[in-house]
């Protein structure tokens, strides 16, 4: 029987507590942690009272250590890698090693645990029979609209990471590829956890830039129903009625057409008002 040198152990996302029996029975067992976060991982281990090695490893390290990490433990090392919270690999360092490990034959093992975006599909109370996790989108602006152009494509319930920095500018985005409301969770597991429903706009505002976010669209909404409408021949009426584009805008979305679809349709009426 192969012996097990390498453990993959979830930690923590906010709430001390919700760490497994086994995921301290290993971290007690093994000869040395890589963490993504060492100051986290002490406080933790300091915590439980677990005395053992702990190295770094992030995402900016990960792949120049994996050579001396496949050394270790070929001389016998038994590691276990946590993330800075949550579960490794998932939107988080890890994944350049599994592989390695998989590719040398090293036998290793994944504990179940705690991860952020399987409590939040459940608070929003959105379908959750089938769903896609994203995770982060990417940085840059023109990048991330390419991303959810491809993503309303999906229908099913969303789900994203984000953070403070970035929450505000990603849900004015969401309103040109989704039908609100989307729910936000942040600071799951810990004292001030909060969920807020953004309906339009103006409930952005409302939200605390703090701790990690995360979003869950709904878009299991089928588009069947929009495409009985001729939008064409309904915005020549509108026109002919003398309703503006700002009006025509908003009756479009009334009936469920995008507003990135609306706005390109409005284009192709030069002649209207503004």
């Amino acid at each position: 029987m192969i012996e097990t040198k390498f453990y993959v152990v979830p930690t923590p996302i906010g709430n001390i507590k919700d760490i497994s029996l086994r995921a301290l029975d290993v971290l007690n067992t093994v000869d040395e942690i890589l963490a993504e976060d060492t100051r986290k991982a002490l406080t933790l281990l300091s915590h439980y009272n677990i005395k053992k090695k702990v190295t770094s490893y992030h995402k900016d390290n990960e792949k120049k250590n994996i050579e001396s990490i496949l050394k270790k433990i070929n001389n016998g090392l038994k590691l276990a890698l946590i993330s800075e919270a949550g579960t490794p690999c998932i939107s988080d360092p890890g994944y350049f090693l599994i592989k390695e490990l998989i590719k040398e034959g090293i036998k290793f093992e994944v504990l179940p645990g705690a991860t952020a975006f399987v409590p939040a599909l459940i608070l929003s109370g959105f379908p959750s029979n089938h769903f896609l996790f994203y995770g982060f989108l990417n940085h840059r602006k023109n990048e991330k609209i390419k991303e959810l152009d491809i993503l309303k494509s999906y229908k099913t319930t969303i789900i994203l990471y984000e953070s403070p920095h970035r929450i505000t500018d990603t849900l004015t985005l969401l309103f040109d590829f989704f039908n609100p409301p989307f729910a936000v969770i942040r600071e799951i597991t810990k004292l001030y956890e909060e969920r807020i429903f953004i309906n339009n706009s103006s409930d952005i505002n409302n939200l605390t830039l703090k701790g990690e976010f995360v979003i869950v669209i709904d878009n299991n909404t089928s588009d069947d129903l929009s495409q009985n409408y001729d939008y064409q021949k309904i915005c020549t009426s509108l026109f002919n009625e003398g309703f503006d584009k700002k009006d025509i805008m908003k009756i479009l979305k009334v009936l469920g057409l995008k507003r990135n679809d609306a706005y390109q349709l409005l284009e192709s009426f030069n002649n209207i008002k503004e």
